[in-house]
């Protein structure tokens, strides 16, 4: 159970599908505020029953205190969202972010020099509980507050750290990015499938549960990538074929 006073600054798609997560795990709605400007129209993703939304930090309760606040806003905005939220920077109060290039040196010129701050990218499968998020904190940040994150990210996947940030760049090469590179391998395998006849719905169907039946196999499978991909490609036969190509 996750009991601990929330501050959303953003409530977009990746927020929301953390906090559903969180209310999912047992998060009681009155421990949250979220910061969110946008018309009604762009808070679609907050769960209902979350009533404690504001457009503005300076709306927010005068004796709100949390333990955690989520900086969710687009990274171009960081740098004018950010400061307002300083005040909260104290022992026992931690800044968990999820915009991706925006480094601990830069939120802690935002925030406050002695914040406790983790940085963190996750990928856009959190949108669905499959996400895995890999995240660093700064010197700041104790033991329990790291639990707590570690926490909080795993409602929507799984969670890695790194202690070098700048191995961060080669996270959001290989996770942050990747899903797009899945993406396109459906549809270069639906456009195949067409141009070899198929149609064009069957041809995007086969492309989907292929790609999510591979997945969902080397998820659940003990084997090695290497050794799955071997399995399939049988001695002189088509895939062999393919592969070469």
């Amino acid at each position: 159970m996750i009991d601990a006073a929330m501050l959303l600054v953003g409530c977009g798609k990746m927020g929301g599908a953390l906090l559903a997560g969180w209310l999912e795990q047992g998060l009681p709605p009155d421990r949250v505020r979220i910061v969110e400007p946008a018309a009604d129209s762009g808070r679609a993703a907050i769960p209902e029953g979350v009533t404690g939304i504001v457009a503005s930090p300076d709306d927010l309760d005068a004796d709100f205190v949390p333990d955690v606040v989520l900086l969710a806003v687009k990274p171009q905005i960081m740098a004018e969202a950010a400061p307002h939220y300083r005040k909260y920077a104290r022992p026992g109060t931690q800044f968990l972010s999820i915009a991706a290039g925006q480094t601990l040196a830069v939120l802690a010129r935002h925030v406050g020099d002695d914040a406790a701050i983790v940085r963190t990218m996750p990928n856009t499968p959190s949108a669905v509980g499959r996400g895995i998020t890999v995240a660093c904190a700064n010197a700041y940040v104790s033991d329990d507050q790291r639990r707590l994150a570690e926490t909080l990210m795993a409602a929507v996947g799984e969670v890695g750290w790194v202690e070098d940030e700048g191995l961060l760049d080669a996270v959001t090469g290989v996770s942050g990015s990747g899903p797009a590179y899945v993406f396109l391998m459906v549809e270069c395998l639906a456009a195949a499938g067409e141009e070899m006849g198929l149609d064009p719905a069957l041809a995007m169907r086969l492309a989907r549960a292929t790609v999510y039946g591979a997945g969902e196999l080397v998820r659940r499978s003990d084997e090695e990538a290497a050794t799955l991909r071997q399995n399939v490609t049988s001695p002189k036969g088509t895939t062999e074929a393919a592969l070469k190509v």
